[in-house]
């Protein structure tokens, strides 16, 4: 057996311990204050769903506002990371007439899965879903529900959109790990940025050449599912258009121990996509940061007709845009229009020209982006965090 395999036999056990630890601890006091399903938003298609959620212990995390001080969205950050997860607990899954019991796994994770023959419906793309905990509830609470939300594209969507999160559509400087830290655990959803115009720009390609399309969007990134929350808020609070996040587990299991990393699970989840809507094609979204080029190139070459253009944001050094740009050189060699972009009006210029979008769309894109106030973040905030 080499290192490896003993380090994850380890590891493993030693997570397990200390959660089935957790659990009596919680017995003995009596159990757990406040109990939530936190469902993610689902897809799927005609025939099949695929929901994903997390039953935890509610940590009460306020709504972020823009005067919250940097202790309170410290706090607000130590609580995603710090969940309390509730393992093996059953949960009733209700969906147009079906019902299903499905189970938390040991980091308190469920999926639902169903296949029908007869087709699931969904108003302008969405349908909801029904969950409720069987036999458990907080100290103060009768039931625990939730409603859930699937993605299933109508017969008008055109094609669907597959797009980064980390600075394609949040200004989050992943490759400079300082800035990285301070971005992701002394800001809030209110006071972290987009990049100027995209609410536009998305809702526009979501909308298509003809204004009515309703063409599916789906959110790929390593960042933790724990941050789900603060996506969804930042999202809504910019107005980007809601979208399915394709998110990374980093706990420790069997299947993911040492072997999932930032390009292998980016690249599995665009598989997943693919796999789900055969027949649509895609456009997708990312930044010259890290992979993204790399990964969107061996999309190409998997799925070789299906991809109508690629658009990479200009966030790295020249030395990393040289190697960018013959990938680019590469993907227009396998016929795929990659186009290397300095901002979002940039990319809705190729856009509206390629009737993705519609052309009136554009003078709104230039717009937002005009209107957003260009200023580069202050970074010295630990320098402030005493006066909070």
């Amino acid at each position: 057996m080499d290192w490896k395999k003993q380090l994850q036999r380890f590891a493993i056990g030693a997570e397990g311990h200390f959660d089935k630890l957790k659990s009596q601890f919680r017995e003995r006091m009596g159990g757990y204050d406040q109990i939530m399903i936190l469902p993610y938003f689902g897809f799927g298609n005609q025939n099949t769903i695929y929901l994903k959620g997390r039953v935890l212990e509610d940590k009460n995390i306020k709504t972020a506002e823009s005067s919250d001080s940097i202790w309170e969205n410290l706090v607000a950050s130590y609580k995603r990371m710090n969940s309390s997860e509730l393992p093996n607990v059953r949960i009733k899954a209700s969906f147009q007439g079906i019902e299903k019991e499905i189970v938390t796994d040991e980091e308190g994770y469920f999926i639902l899965e169903l296949t029908t023959e007869t087709e699931f419906v969904s108003e302008h793309g969405w349908a909801e879903v029904g969950l409720e905990l069987i036999d458990v509830s907080g100290k103060n609470q009768e039931k625990v529900e939730a409603q859930g939300a699937v993605l299933i594209p109508t017969s008008e969507a055109a094609f669907g959109i597959i797009s980064d999160i980390d600075d394609t559509i949040l200004q989050t400087k992943a490759t400079e790990i300082t800035k990285l830290i301070q971005l992701t655990f002394l800001r809030n959803a209110r006071t972290r940025l987009p990049f100027k115009g995209v609410s536009a720009f998305y809702h526009a390609l979501q909308k298509g050449k003809n204004e009515s399309q309703h063409n599916p969007i789906f959110y790929v990134s390593s960042s933790p599912w724990n941050l789900y929350d603060f996506l969804k808020d930042f999202c809504q609070i910019n107005d980007i258009p809601q979208g399915v996040f394709f998110l990374r587990d980093l706990g420790i299991s069997q299947e993911k121990f040492l072997q999932s990393s930032h390009s292998d699970h980016k690249s599995a989840q665009i598989q997943r996509i693919m796999t789900m809507y055969p027949a649509m094609r895609f456009i997708l979204i990312g930044d010259s940061g890290q992979q993204d080029p790399e990964i969107y190139l061996e999309a190409i070459r998997s799925y070789p007709s299906r991809i109508l253009a690629i658009y990479i944001r200009d966030v790295s050094e020249n030395e990393r845009d040289a190697r960018v740009e013959a990938i680019i050189g590469e993907a227009q060699n396998l016929g795929v229009m990659m186009v290397f972009v300095k901002d979002t009006l940039e990319a809705g210029r190729h856009a509206a020209t390629h009737d993705f979008m519609a052309e009136t769309a554009l003078a709104q894109i230039e717009k937002d982006h005009n209107y957003q106030e260009f200023f580069e973040l202050d970074f010295p905030l630990l320098e402030k965090f005493k006066g909070g």
